[in-house]
């Protein structure tokens, strides 16, 4: 019988496939409950934009058509949010779609590329897949002013003249753990021209205003720096899979010279290109996660568990033992969380900040299991 995985390149004998959040049909498959809760997987639990379902529905009577391969209305309308030219600007089926352009695009067996230890999964994942080398720098500890956070001196003296790309998220996920200003910025200083810095900006809105730093505004700056973002967390659009990047015009003709034609279908590119403009939608979203993630922490100070603080949506709970029974207790009350012992983080649980009503009954069932 054929092996075929042995007939796959290097890169991807070496993957471990990408394991997302439960969902909640599956739940249902198996232990035959219902009123499931899914806190698993960083989704705004305000659903869409209005603007963005009404957008939608305008669209439906095309559907028969190839959507703009270009993307030119959406492009137009990022464009003017972040005052940079279209030029500057790739598509893609979700940030995730650019994230592994950019591997696709300049990493080689020869290269490496750095990214931090606990960060998103699919940063090995593209760079493995290429057959370029991957190095996972250590994070802070616990202890530290940033718990489990990217540790930039550590990075910087890791880089070689095999590395060619860097990867940071901020704020990061899982942990939640953000870069202020200008640390970030002094790191982006140091690293050589010709190594590609890329700033994953999927979860910024979620940072306080005050706090919030904004990559795009230091393009003009660096010609290495890439910023990728995305519609799947605060603008409520995961089902659609849209994101992009924002970078130099060099960078970017690179990239859509092997992004696949039409990655981003119709409906997409119309709800996108509503929700950027909604701000009303997205304060509201702020709001909520705000209100949610300190009842969640409230609770967690009162049952003595540790967690990461978060910019995020989601917040990063040690359980000080195995997790995966709290899980599984947790599942069988109708919640869904995210186990992350595949990230190295086997005592722990990412808990999504979902709705007001939702946050009540995570709070209710953390203190029946750990209470």
């Amino acid at each position: 019988m054929t092996d075929f995985k042995k007939l796959a390149v290097p890169g991807v004998q070496k993957l471990n496939p990408y394991i997302p959040g439960k969902p909640i049909s599956e739940l249902e498959r198996e232990l035959g409950i219902s009123n499931i809760i899914k806190l698993a997987s960083n989704e705004n639990p305000l659903g869409p934009s209005p603007k963005a379902m009404q957008a939608i529905q305008g669209e439906m009577s095309e559907l028969a058509l190839y959507p703009d391969g270009n993307g030119f209305a959406l492009k137009k309308a990022l464009a003017d949010k972040h005052q940079i030219d279209m030029d500057c600007i790739t598509l893609g089926n979700g940030s995730n779609d650019v994230l592994v352009l950019l591997a696709e695009a300049f990493l080689t067996p020869e290269h490496n590329a750095i990214y931090s230890q606990f960060s998103f999964a699919v940063y090995p994942i593209a760079i493995q897949a290429v057959g370029a080398e991957h190095q996972m720098i250590p994070a802070l500890p616990w202890q530290s002013n940033s718990p489990l956070g990217c540790d930039l001196d550590l990075m910087l003296d890791s880089i070689n003249q095999q590395t060619r790309m860097i990867f940071i998220a901020n704020p990061n996920n899982p942990t939640g753990s953000f870069l202020g200003k200008r640390q970030l910025y002094e790191f982006i200083q140091k690293v050589p021209a010709e190594t590609i810095v890329v700033l994953d900006e999927a979860y910024l809105e979620y940072a306080p205003a005050d706090e919030r730093v904004d990559g795009s505004e230091w393009l003009s700056e660096f010609d290495n720096l890439v910023i990728t973002r995305t519609f799947s967390k605060a603008y409520g659009l995961a089902g659609f899979r849209v994101g992009y990047a924002l970078s130099n015009p060099d960078i970017a003709n690179v990239l859509n010279r092997i992004r696949q034609p039409f990655n981003v279908n119709s409906l997409a590119l119309v709800a996108a290109e509503a929700a950027i403009n909604d701000d009303e939608f997205l304060a509201r979203s702020m709001q909520v996660n705000a209100k949610g993630m300190q009842l969640l922490e409230e609770q967690c100070k009162a049952l003595k568990l540790r967690y990461a603080p978060s910019k995020g949506n989601f917040l990063l709970i040690d359980f000080g033992q195995d997790a995966m029974p709290i899980y599984q207790q947790m599942l069988e009350l109708g919640v869904i969380t995210r186990p992350v012992a595949n990230y190295g983080l086997p005592n722990c649980l990412r808990v999504t900040i979902g709705s007001e009503s939702e946050m009540q009954r995570m709070v209710k069932v953390l203190e029946q299991v750990c209470g």
